[in-house]
């Protein structure tokens, strides 16, 4: 299949060329864990990687946490047998505890550990970008950061970075080496990152690559307080604040303006809503999750639409 061209960017100063949206694997992981999206078809989520590719996503973004390792093994699935592989780029320090629930850790063994089961999950011989997952225990990340480190220098991954630290905490680990990217959640919903963090990843030339554009599902236009109540009890979605009362109201009115501003651009309220965090001078890529094929086409327009002046004002609910 002809692959159409996608708009890219440099990741920062890693030298990778990326798509301005990336394909997120997090929901591809499944159920039955602490931060699950319910039940989800192995056979769905390789079509939908699959459907990516075609189009021309050139990378992925999964970690070891999705599913505890269910997740990187579809994504090694969809991988193998491919004439040209994208970026695989995957995350650790979230290992699974007792009834499947998220344990931190950060020592050096676990991330050696979790890195050579990555890598065999995946089926790559290196991972193109390794993350820090979350930095917690904080009093761990230099030992966690050490690591990674040491990652990179055996050449098991190509770029290290992190995602969900402050700016205080990437400054702490810098003079043990240099943090190539960043991943921070940032979403008209959730717009802490402007204030300090994407300001001095664009100053220092990181690479920053964002999670949730969509709000993790809310603003793609389809969820309706119906479609929220009818979530399976294991989608970690149906207790998280955003989702329900006094926040959803107002989350639901944004959703309302994107469809307006959507329907000017002839396309989706989630890829405005993507294509809103692409507006940000530090912001390299988006990080879309998919779960079905016939997702994918509707939203990867976010690349390439022109929001203007008014669409933003419409947006933020601004007035000049």
């Amino acid at each position: 299949m002809q692959r159409t061209q996608l708009r890219t960017t440099q990741l920062g100063a890693t030298g990778l060329e990326i798509t301005r949206v990336g394909f997120g694997a997090w929901a591809i992981g499944g159920g039955g864990w602490e931060f699950g999206w319910g039940p989800q078809e192995d056979a769905d989520s390789i079509a939908a990687i699959h459907r990516a590719l075609d189009i021309g996503v050139n990378w992925i973004d999964t970690a070891a946490a999705y599913g505890f390792g269910h997740s990187e093994q579809v994504v090694g699935r969809a991988l193998e047998g491919l004439a040209e592989r994208p970026y695989v780029f995957t995350k650790t320090s979230l290992v699974e505890g007792p009834g499947r629930r998220v344990v931190h850790n950060l020592k050096r063994d676990s991330i050696l550990r979790e890195a050579e089961a990555s890598l065999g999950r995946l089926g790559v011989d290196a991972i193109d970008l390794y993350q820090i997952h979350w930095p917690i225990p904080e009093e761990d990340i230099e030992e966690g950061w050490s690591a990674f480190a040491e990652l990179k220098q055996e050449g098991l991954v190509r770029h290290i970075g992190v995602s969900n630290f402050n700016a205080e905490q990437l400054r702490r680990i810098q003079s043990i080496s240099p943090v190539e990217t960043l991943q921070p959640q940032y979403s008209l919903i959730d717009r802490d990152a402007e204030k300090e963090l994407l300001p001095l990843a664009e100053r220092e030339g990181i690479g920053v690559i964002v999670y949730s554009p969509m709000a993790s599902g809310l603003l793609t236009g389809g969820m309706t307080r119906d479609r929220i109540a009818r979530l399976p009890d294991d989608d970690w979605r149906k207790s998280d604040p955003r989702f329900r009362e006094p926040q959803l109201s107002r989350n639901l009115a944004l959703v309302e303006r994107l469809k307006t501003v959507a329907a000017r651009h002839d396309t989706t309220p989630g890829a405005v809503a993507i294509a809103w965090t692409l507006l940000n001078p530090a912001v390299d890529g988006a990080i879309a999750g998919f779960r079905r094929a016939d997702q994918v086409d509707p939203i990867l327009t976010a690349a390439s639409i022109e929001l203007t002046g008014d669409d933003i004002d419409e947006i933020e609910a601004r007035t000049r």
